[in-house]
Parts: C-alpha cells; sequence; structure tokens
C-alpha cells in the first residue's frame, strides 16, 4: 500500500452485506453546484462539500504529473474555483454522470491547456476554498514525486480514501452529539483489521456493559456505517442505479 494510503476500514465492511434500505437520493451536492445559476447558500455548501472529498484526488493527480508542491496547490484550488463558474452538466452526463470519471477528465484537459494553467494559478492564488492546514500530514505524505503509481491510479486511490474519511467523519459526529464518543473510539477499532483492536469483552468491561450488548452497538455500528457509505456515493451519481457500480468500483480501487 503506498505511503499515506493507509486506512483502518476492512474491506470487509465495506462490502460484505452492505445496507440495502432507502437512500435519500434527491439532488446530489455536485449538481447543485453545477445547476446553481448564482452563488447561492446551498451551492456555496455543497461546492464545500464536493471539493473537501476530491481535493485530495485533483491535487495528487497534478502532483504526479511533476509540479511542485506549492504550484500543485494552486492549480488545485484554481481549478475548482473554474469548477463553480462552468457548470457544464452535459459534460458530466457524457462521463455517465459520475463525477469521479468528469472530473478525472475534467482535469487532464484543464492541465493540457496552458492557458487553463496560468488562469488557475492566477485564480487559486489567495484562494481558500479548501484550507491548506486542513489536510493532515498523512494525506499529504503519499503526494510525494516518489510516488510510483500511475497517475490515474493516484486519483482513484486518493477518491476512495476520501469517500471512507467523509464517512467516518460523519459516522463520529453522530456519535459525539449523541454523547457517545468514547464508546465510536472503541467500536470503530472493531470495523478494522488491526491486530491489536480491542476484543467485545474488553470493551464492554471498560464501559460497564455485556458483552452481548458491545456486539449489538458493533453491529449497528456497521450498519450505519454501510448506509452513510451508501448516502456519499448517491451524492456522486445521478441515477440511483450507479450507487452499486459506484460501490463496486470503490472496493475494486482499494483492493488494487
Amino acid at each position: 500500500m503506498p505511503p499515506g494510503d493507509d486506512h483502518a476500514t476492512s474491506l470487509s465492511e465495506i462490502g460484505g452485506s452492505p445496507y440495502h434500505g432507502p437512500v435519500a437520493f434527491t439532488t446530489t451536492h455536485w449538481s447543485v453546484v453545477l445547476q446553481a445559476q448564482g452563488p447561492t447558500p446551498a451551492a456555496q455548501a455543497a461546492l464545500g462539500k464536493l471539493c473537501r472529498t476530491y481535493w485530495r484526488p485533483i491535487y495528487g493527480f497534478v502532483r504526479r504529473q511533476g509540479v511542485g508542491p506549492e504550484e500543485a496547490q494552486d492549480l488545485t484550488q484554481g481549478f475548482f474555483a473554474l469548477l463553480l463558474e462552468r457548470r457544464d452538466l452535459d459534460a458530466v452526463r457524457k462521463d455517465k454522470g459520475r463525477l469521479r470519471s468528469y472530473l478525472l477528465t475534467s482535469v487532464k484537459h484543464f492541465l493540457t491547456n496552458e492557458h487553463n494553467r496560468a488562469n488557475a494559478i492566477k485564480r487559486g492564488q489567495g484562494q481558500q476554498l479548501i484550507p491548506l492546514e486542513d489536510l493532515r500530514e498523512r494525506e499529504r505524505v503519499g503526494f510525494e514525486r516518489a510516488e510510483t503509481l500511475p497517475a490515474d491510479q493516484i486519483y482513484e486511490r486518493r477518491w476512495a480514501l476520501s469517500v471512507l474519511d467523509q464517512v467516518m467523519a460523519r459516522l463520529r459526529d453522530e456519535y459525539r452529539a449523541g454523547g457517545n464518543i468514547q464508546l465510536f473510539d472503541r467500536l470503530q477499532k472493531l470495523l478494522t483489521d488491526e491486530p491489536d483492536r480491542l476484543s467485545p469483552a474488553d470493551t464492554a468491561r471498560e464501559f460497564g456493559m455485556t458483552e452481548g450488548a458491545v456486539r449489538q452497538a458493533s453491529y449497528r455500528l456497521r450498519q450505519r456505517y454501510r448506509q452513510l457509505l451508501r448516502e456519499e456515493i448517491a451524492h456522486t451519481v445521478m441515477l440511483p442505479g450507479d450507487i452499486e457500480d459506484e460501490l463496486r468500483h470503490l472496493i475494486v480501487v482499494l483492493r488494487a
């Protein structure tokens, strides 16, 4: 696994017995951005969500082209700034309505156009669509030029990891809001393949619960994790029928 790509979640938790309950498939994050006729609050919120998910994949792709860190940051920020203005929904449909494919195609075209690059650098300087300090150190490690994966694979892998990060962040926020963040910190380790993870019996002793109660809480966490993963994927496709295909693709990318 490449540096900086470590992710705690077991693939068996993603692919095994997926949640098939209802997913709120209304308007996706990115279609709100692309269809908005002005800087509405909904469009800005959707753009922020979109950028946070795709900043790492786009930045990783740009860096793999041999671009230095500072220029790559400006290009990435500028690319997303231009995206908000373009709103080219027809182009997205040509990529089967999947934001992952659309953005990869867009950034490739974007980087081959020197005029676009110059404009993006100018626009990217000082842009704070995504505060750079929000990038954790482990996320930066994998962007070094020593990375040996092809640029497309870097993009795909960063995409998959970013989606999982978004899911885990949402799940953590839910447990924090319910006053159960310490239990979450223990239960999430049961989702991992780490050899030193606590057993249900250990967790039960720590929290004064029965082992059966811990197993039930762990089951509910896994079910909610899978539901949130489907919701995150739903935000990046145009049709409900594409969710399963994207989930399968995500698993393939992480196993590669």
